[in-house]
């Protein structure tokens, strides 16, 4: 089932998020749900916050940014972490992050029609229980760290917004506005806070 992706300004995007046990309800579910929410949004990436769920729970499929990408751009751009992954990512908590921040431009389904480039780690350390909750610890870079980093950041109450300065926040006031009151035309479900 297609799940109404929060806008920004819904409290739920703000609050740190619980952590959630094998018992938790309709878990299979609701991970089936969030994979068919994200593809239908056309993201790479999608939080539990962002379907109004306050858990650590996030998916990630990094390779949907290599299928339409030809082997030269892939070549010319190095990434390190083709052909990506496919994961689910339960009660995440980072270790370590490691290397020269980098730029990526980087937008948000909570907040559409809004990009800008974002500096962030080059690796991610992090721990994480799988759908059957096996416990991993996995090092992950390039477009795959950065999704995991952006999805994380969702499970600890941040935006990307929250990276970039001052000025550049205060210029997209009145996009950010719009988009809590439902000012704006998506092709995908919403709520919105102030609608």
């Amino acid at each position: 089932m297609i799940l109404p992706i929060v806008a920004y300004g819904h409290p739920v995007l703000r609050k740190v998020a619980e952590d959630i046990t094998p018992d938790y309800p309709g878990l299979d579910k609701l991970i089936e749900d969030m994979w068919e929410t994200m593809y239908a949004s056309n993201g790479v990436g999608l939080a539990a916050p962002q379907i109004n769920r306050p858990i650590r729970l996030f998916v990630v499929d990094s390779a949907q940014i290599f299928v339409n990408m030809d082997d030269e751009e892939k070549e010319e751009n190095d990434y390190p972490d083709a052909p990506g992954v496919k994961q689910v990512f339960i009660n995440a908590h980072i270790v370590e992050e490691a290397g020269d921040d980098w730029p990526y431009n980087e937008g948000c389904l909570s907040i559409p029609k809004i990009r800008e480039d974002v500096y962030r780690a080059e690796e991610v350390t992090i721990e994480y229980m799988d759908e059957k909750f096996h416990k991993h610890k996995k090092t992950f870079d390039g477009v795959t760290g950065r999704i995991i980093l952006h999805e994380y950041d969702h499970t600890d109450g941040k935006l990307f917004i929250d990276y970039l300065s001052p000025l550049k926040r205060k210029l997209y006031k009145r996009k950010l506005d719009d988009i809590s009151k439902g000012a704006i035309q998506v092709d995908y479900k919403m709520l919105f806070p102030k609608k």
